[in-house]
């Protein structure tokens, strides 16, 4: 058998695309594998990154919670002084200048400074509208701090 027989050739050629064949899907197959094994360890490490975030996320929704309930029992016991009469709202306003040359000061009051107290219905609304403003300012510091701690934990 001669070297140069063609079915000697063909076997070797066979033998040798066989073996590149091979050892091309096999370190096809080994990266494939290496790159799952890394795929599962990065799920890994985001799923505890996810569960830390989300126990973050909790304590400040926990806090911003307890700081809304707190707020609104200042509100509530505001809202009541007011409606009994323990606390009066007023504003400052100008009084019309009187062409007499005494002036009356309120007794107790120096300042000469002129206030109107507020009816019941507007000082309800005051405390509505400020109630709102303060509890969207909360919402939003809350949420800011959460994005800051969260954003670092990356």
């Amino acid at each position: 058998m001669s070297l140069f027989n063609p079915w000697v050739l063909l076997g070797i050629l066979m033998a040798v695309l066989s073996a590149a064949g091979g050892g091309y899907f096999k370190g096809q197959h080994d990266e494939n594998t290496r790159q799952q094994v890394e795929i599962a360890a990065l799920n890994v490490k985001a799923r505890e990154t996810e569960q830390n975030m989300a126990k973050v996320a909790n304590t400040y929704a926990e806090t911003l919670r307890k700081s809304q309930n707190a707020a609104r029992t200042k509100e509530t016991k505001l809202r009541a002084d007011v409606a009994s009469g323990a606390l009066r709202l007023s504003i400052p306003t100008q009084s019309p200048v009187c062409s007499t040359s005494v002036t009356a000061v309120t007794a107790g009051d120096n300042s000469g400074e002129t206030r109107t107290e507020l009816s019941g219905q507007v000082s309800e609304t005051l405390i509505a509208i400020a109630s709102e403003g303060d509890s969207a300012i909360r919402k939003l510091n809350q949420c800011i701090q959460t994005y800051e701690t969260l954003k670092g934990m990356k």
